[in-house]
């Protein structure tokens, strides 16, 4: 264990019966640069050469089994679902203590698959580093990413440390000690308003709203609804980070529906209603479809308008009965929201694309996508129509007059 003083401490996580030389290379790379270490071991069936700070008794523990039971299971998938669910739980309760200041995980696709669930459970602020055989292989789906993770490829390291895999390793190391010494993590000291767009040439409400917030005592955070910019998004609506949530781009929701890679995942639009956030809600870019630009497109939506934003990002357009089912699905999920929420609904369009005459214009889906929204918004919901587009300055101001109309009321408090 180790005792000395230092400025940081790591928590490296692994299979220490198996990877006892690679993850002794990291904590000797962190050392060395001052940094502290505490060691977590993942493994099942062996036990390390020297004791772990973690034993992989205490990881089977915390995931509320033991390692007889994972082994008794004979299979070893079930048997890391275990250490996994044991490993999160356990890194998430010291990191509330106060015991780690960043965390390296290294691993193959076992480890890579126990590492995404650790991750996921730390906070966004707190350095987490993937160290894996798989670094960004579309074997790992994008809803399993922590907002803020970091991946390196462990590469020539499947099996014993050499030159290659040393050049992966140490920077790992290297980087996150340096995270963990140079992260500024958020402060709170005004209430935080989390909001969701696009860039300001399809979305540009956040143009007027965010200096208008700021003067009312609001710190505002903006989310490219892109797929991990709903994770970040999601994960600090569960964690309470947020007074209010604007949450204006709700394509992600489209995205997922359609099978889309870009995606935050199943639990979008989910979060702040658990938490009993107060929630403004509409319609940015709810009629898109994005998709990868490189990939071909699937056959059920080729020959559909499309704009391409450059080689990375497409994006087509909903017909209007699947923008009927989006409208569907929107309500279903504002439904279960414990706290207020407010459904702004501009009547002539949500992009820029999608205005009068514009490229990507559709009346008619539009007005499916309206007719579905009157007939399921939930009795919680309070649904406000305007006859404005969303980019105009009438959108911006009747979403003032609902955060003045709640701070009015005491539902949401001011800076």
């Amino acid at each position: 264990m180790d005792t000395a003083v230092t400025d940081r401490t790591i928590l490296i996580v692994g299979t220490y019966d198996t990877k006892q030389d690679e993850l002794g290379y990291l904590a000797q790379v962190i050392r060395a640069q001052g940094g502290g270490v505490r060691t977590m071991d993942v493994s099942v069936l062996g036990d390390p050469a020297e004791p772990t700070d973690y034993s992989k008794h205490d990881v089977a523990e915390a995931g509320g089994a033991s390692i007889a039971e994972a082994i008794a299971g004979e299979d070893e998938n079930l048997a890391m679902q275990i250490m996994a669910r044991g490993s999160a739980t356990l890194a998430a309760r010291l990191q509330r203590e106060g015991v780690f200041d960043g965390v390296i995980v290294l691993g193959g696709t076992m480890g890579t698959d126990l590492a995404l669930d650790l991750c996921a459970a730390l906070p966004v602020g707190v350095p987490k580093y993937i160290v894996s055989t798989v670094s960004f292989s579309p074997m790992i789906p994008p809803e399993r990413l922590a907002a803020d993770v970091q991946m390196i490829l462990w590469a020539g390291g499947l099996y014993g440390l050499n030159s290659v895999c040393k050049a992966s390793l140490s920077q790992a190391a290297g980087a996150v000690l340096g995270a963990a010494r140079a992260v500024e993590k958020p402060r709170r000291e005004r209430p935080l308003i989390g909001m969701t767009s696009f860039g300001k040439t399809v979305l540009r409400y956040m143009v007027t709203l965010k200096p208008a917030l700021e003067a009312r005592g609001f710190e505002v955070a903006v989310f490219h609804a892109t797929g991990m910019g709903g994770r970040a998004f999601e994960a600090l609506a569960a964690e309470g980070a947020f007074a209010a949530v604007l949450d204006f781009a709700p394509q992600e929701v489209g995205n997922h529906l359609h099978g889309s890679a870009i995606s935050a995942g199943p639990d979008r639009m989910t979060s702040a209603g658990k938490a009993g956030v107060p929630q403004i809600v509409s319609i940015g870019c709810y009629d898109l479809v994005d998709l990868v630009g490189w990939h071909e497109l699937p056959d059920h939506l080729k020959d559909r308008p499309a704009h391409a934003h450059n080689r990375l990002l497409t994006s087509v357009v909903m017909t209007p009965p699947e923008r009927a089912e989006m409208a569907r699905v929107l309500c279903a999920k504002l439904a279960e929201a414990k706290g207020p929420v407010t459904f702004l609904l501009p009547l002539q369009g949500g992009n820029e694309w999608d205005r009068e005459g514009g490229p990507l214009s559709d009346p008619e889906g539009l007005a499916a996508f309206t007719q579905s929204m009157r007939q399921h918004c939930p009795a919680n919901v309070t649904l406000i129509e305007m006859d404005a587009h969303i980019n105009d300055p009438d959108f911006s101001e009747a979403a003032l007059k609902q955060v003045d109309d709640w701070i009015a009321s005491g539902v949401l408090r001011a800076g």
